[in-house]
């Protein structure tokens, strides 16, 4: 069982500010994010 599990984790809020970053990087960023890491984790968590 993994900690995730455990502790029965259903929300992940994701927020960063870093100076010098463009809003286009942003978005890109945010969408990587939404379309690659998510549902890599709802896999993980399956």
């Amino acid at each position: 069982m993994t900690t995730l599990n455990t502790l029965r984790v259903n929300r992940f809020d994701f927020k960063y500010d870093q100076n010098g970053v463009s809003h286009d990087a942003m978005l890109q960023s945010i969408g990587l994010y939404g379309e690659k890491v998510v549902p890599m984790v709802k896999d993980m968590l399956g």
